[in-house]
């Protein structure tokens, strides 16, 4: 081989290895931005879900309060209706 072609055949060689290197760079830095993006997301989720969590966690008191309430005025139902029931017996008698 002479010097001239040795050096053309190095000089390939090193510009194929720094392409290569490039390549793995570009690669690197997608991987990067994925992970980042991936990251966001995973925290956009966690926000969401202690969101609803909370949401979640409103909306089951509410329910109990609405619960308690309607036990409340169905008690109030029946001791009219019985008060009433009582009145008309009274009269009828």
């Amino acid at each position: 081989m002479t010097e001239p072609s040795a050096i053309d055949s190095a000089s390939k060689r090193l510009a194929l290895a720094l392409d290569a290197l490039a390549a793995m760079i570009e690669r690197r830095r997608e991987v990067d931005a994925e992970g980042q993006t991936l990251s966001a997301q995973l925290h956009e989720l966690g926000s969401d879900r202690s969101r609803l969590a909370s949401e979640l966690d409103a909306a089951l008191a509410r329910v109990r309060s609405l619960e308690n309430v309607s036990r409340d005025v169905t008690r109030r139902l029946d001791t009219a209706m019985d008060t009433v029931r009582s009145l008309l017996e009274a009269q009828e008698r």
